[in-house]
C-alpha cells in the first residue's frame, strides 16, 4: 500500500521538485558564469585603461624631463630675432618721399631727403636738444649731422621717444613752426628735424632711434645688419 502511494502520489511530486531544482541550479550556474564573464571583461577594460593612462602620463613626464635638454639645443629666440634682417629696394623712392617697412614689429621709415632738406640741417643746431647725437640712439657710423650712412637717405624707427606714438612726416613748413620739413608727433606735440633730432621744449627727451643697417650699392638697404 505504501509502495503504491509512493509511486502514485509522492514520486511525481518529488520528480517535479527535482526537475525544478535542477533547472534553477542551471539558471544559477548560467547567471554566475555570465556575471563572471562580464566582470572579467570589465576588469580587462579597466586594466587596459589604466595601462594606457599610465603610458600617457609616463610620456608626459618624460617630455617635461627632457624639455630643458631639448630647449638647450634650440636657438635663443631673442638672439634669433636680433639676427633677423630685411632687404629693401630703394630704386623707386623719389626725393622727398617716405616709405615704411616693418622690422621686429616696428615701423621703419626710409626718407629720401631733398637737397633743401639736407641744407636746413646745418641751420638748426641751436634749436635742438641733442644736435651732436651724443645720446646713443644711433649706431656709431650714423653719429653725424645727417644721422645716416648716405646723406640722401634717412632711416629711422618711426616711434616717438616720448610715449611711443607714431609721428607724422610733415613737408609743409607752416606746420612745423617754419622750421622746414620735419616729423611731428600728434599725441603730445614733439617735433623732430629731418635727421630725427628732437627740438628743445618737446616732451620727447631724446632723438628718434636709428636702427642698424647697411647699404649695398646705390639702391639696396639691409635693415638689421651692421655696416662694417
Amino acid at each position: 500500500m505504501v509502495t503504491i502511494l509512493w509511486h502514485v502520489k509522492l514520486l511525481p511530486q518529488l520528480n517535479f521538485y527535482k526537475s525544478r531544482l535542477l533547472s534553477e541550479s542551471w539558471l544559477v550556474y548560467l547567471a554566475d558564469k555570465m556575471t563572471n564573464d562580464v566582470l572579467s571583461k570589465i576588469d580587462d577594460k579597466k586594466r587596459n585603461f589604466l595601462i594606457q593612462a599610465l603610458s600617457v602620463l609616463g610620456g608626459i613626464g618624460t617630455l617635461f624631463t627632457l624639455k630643458p635638454f631639448i630647449t638647450s639645443w634650440l636657438p635663443n629666440p631673442e638672439v634669433a630675432a636680433r639676427n633677423e634682417s630685411i632687404t629693401v629696394d630703394l630704386s623707386n623712392l623719389k626725393p622727398g618721399q617716405k616709405m615704411t617697412v616693418t622690422w621686429h614689429g616696428k615701423p621703419i621709415w626710409i626718407i629720401r631727403r631733398t637737397p633743401s632738406q639736407l641744407a636746413q640741417l646745418h641751420q638748426l643746431n641751436n634749436q635742438l636738444r641733442d644736435p651732436q647725437s651724443l645720446v646713443p640712439q644711433q649706431p656709431t657710423y650714423a653719429r653725424n649731422i645727417y644721422r645716416s650712412l648716405n646723406p640722401n637717405y634717412l632711416v629711422l624707427v618711426g616711434i616717438c621717444t616720448h610715449l611711443g606714438c607714431v609721428p607724422h612726416f610733415i613737408t609743409d613748413a607752416s606746420l612745423t613752426k617754419k622750421r622746414g620739413a620735419g616729423l611731428h608727433c600728434p599725441c603730445h606735440g614733439s617735433d623732430f628735424d629731418m635727421a630725427g633730432r628732437v627740438f628743445k621744449g618737446a616732451p620727447a627727451p631724446i632723438n628718434l632711434e636709428v636702427p642698424p643697417y647697411k647699404l649695398i650699392g646705390k639702391h639696396t638697404l639691409v635693415i638689421g645688419e651692421e655696416n662694417v
